[in-house]
């Protein structure tokens, strides 16, 4: 993973493959951002206008580079656009840093130490850029290795001074300190998210769990299929039942002796979803190794919680299954008997996450915590509703739900609040169980939500978020977004631990 370091040494004397400098769309043209002034001065104040000649305008995420001028330690400038010049005594905001590292650090693949000469206000601007720099030198490399692979030549940025910064100040040690410790659990669960699944089923999955646990002083439980037949966890094994691979309810506990609220985080984790009985058409199954998202970006959120030592108790729970059809597997028109005791006619076998979720909610909320918060690739329907970079959150308190957005939008994940109208639990009503798994087709993503909600437990606050959209990326990278799994909803259930851990719950 890329290191990150704070220096206060100039862009002409420290030693590095690059030095990466930012430019914006000012009212007469390209302008060179503050954090640059040494590089303009030895372009002697013509920096804009060599950028421009070859090529730049400022546009957000676009990358120019540049011999350097004499005298400079580095061989290369790489200018990266930063968008817009914000208003006269206002700062390019952390969201914009955080990307524009992102980029650069991707168009630096292979070289050993760039040096960011980005704009640099605060403790959290220089926070922002180191985490898009991790983020943005991301690659997924487990599967490479064959006889005309070069991975020197696309391996990841190896280090990232950050200039401007401040080593021996607290704030600024603190901040960079946590950068890399929500980056290196955002990588871990875009790792797992890639991983094929032949590789990463339930079993494997929860031994990683326990391995990470073991690293970081957690306490990991795993029930195996057996567990759970004898706890009646009935939407776990009912997804499960039909692959050879069974499934499994991991649960990763983190606790902290002066902490005074306690979180539940909840994953859907399916490993693979052929759809079951209810098979995908073709061209759907390709990224189905994704489905498996909540649950990865839930044990990256408690991980980074530990590293950090946020004075909160936190506990994942990943529901994690295969839902494969076979000979025995679920049927359409089969009644689950659910952890709760509610009973669930399954009218689609590729409505199954919110069944093993619902186990995994009622079980959580045995535990009385203070909140809880699902995290999952739940419904097309939510993609058709936000994109592919959007989340939904809905939650049984708004005060709540408005919280969770507003996190999301502070750490630059893009979210929006959606509502669970009362009138579309009537749609699930079964002739011959308790419920039914789906309702209503039209507003899919919130009818799931709405059957979520039942297996709450009375009285806590719970939110529910759908990355589907966002959790697998399958266009071409930006900002410090790589193409595959992307680790969506980690960072904003981290600052919710911490604003938690504050005493803000929400």
């Amino acid at each position: 993973m890329t290191a990150l370091t704070l220096s206060t040494s100039s862009a002409a004397t420290l030693r590095a493959d690059a030095v990466v400098i930012g430019v914006a769309k000012g009212p007469k043209g390209l302008v060179v951002a503050p954090g640059a002034e040494a590089v303009d001065q030895a372009f002697d104040g013509r920096l804009a206008a060599v950028v421009e000649t070859l090529g730049g305008s400022g546009g957000e995420g676009e990358v120019t580079k540049l011999p350097a001028p004499s005298g400079f330690k580095a061989p290369v400038v790489l200018a990266v656009g930063l968008g817009d010049l914000p208003a006269e005594g206002d700062a390019f905001d952390e969201e914009t840093l955080r990307r524009a590292a992102g980029v650069a650090a991707r168009a630096l693949a292979g070289s050993k130490k760039a040096a960011f000469a980005l704009p640099v206000e605060d403790a959290e601007s220089a926070a922002a850029i180191g985490e898009g720099a991790v983020l943005g030198a991301y690659s997924f490399t487990a599967y490479r290795g064959g006889k005309d692979e070069k991975p020197a030549k696309n391996a990841p940025l190896a280090e990232a001074a950050i200039l401007g910064g401040k080593p021996r100040d607290k704030a600024f040690k603190a901040a960079v300190e946590r950068a890399t410790a929500v980056a290196a659990e955002v990588n871990r669960a875009r790792d797992l998210v890639n991983m094929s699944p032949n590789d990463l089923n339930p079993k494997s999955f929860a031994a990683q769990a326990q391995a990470a646990g073991k690293e970081f002083g957690l306490k990991v439980e795993v029930l195996d299929e057996k567990a759970l037949l004898k706890g009646g966890f009935g939407g776990l094994m009912g997804v499960g039942q039909g692959s050879v691979n069974p499934p499994r309810l991991v649960r990763v506990a983190y606790t902290h002796p002066k902490a005074e609220k306690t979180l539940a985080l909840v994953g859907k984790g399916i490993t693979y979803d052929s759809g079951g009985i209810s098979l995908k058409p073709a061209g759907h199954n390709e990224t189905m190794k994704c489905d498996m998202a909540g649950a990865a970006a839930v044990l990256g959120a408690v991980l980074a919680v530990a590293r950090l030592g946020l004075k909160v108790n936190v506990t994942g729970w990943l529901a994690l299954a295969e839902n494969m059809p076979s000979g025995n597997a679920t049927r359409p028109g089969d009644v689950l008997r659910m952890y709760s005791g509610t009973t669930v006619e399954v009218l689609n076998t590729d409505a199954e996450g919110r069944l093993v979720l619902a186990d995994a909610l009622t079980r959580a909320s045995e535990e009385n915590p203070d909140a809880i918060v699902d995290v999952a690739t739940l419904t097309g329907a939510m993609v058709v509703a936000l994109g592919d970079r959007t989340f939904g959150v809905m939650a049984n308190d708004d005060a709540f739900r408005t919280s969770l957005y507003e996190i999301a939008e502070e750490v630059g994940e893009q979210a929006w609040p959606m509502p669970l109208p009362v009138e579309l639990r009537k749609s699930m009503d079964s002739p011959v169980a308790d419920m039914a798994n789906i309702g209503e087709r039209m507003g899919g993503g919130l009818v799931a939500g709405v059957f979520l909600k039942e297996f709450v437990g009375e009285g806590i606050a719970w939110a529910h978020l759908d990355i589907a959209g966002p959790a697998f990326h399958e266009k071409a990278p930006f900002g410090y977004t790589p193409k595959g799994g992307t680790g969506s909803s980690v960072r904003t259930l981290v600052r919710l631990a911490e604003r938690t851990a504050d005493g803000d719950l929400g």
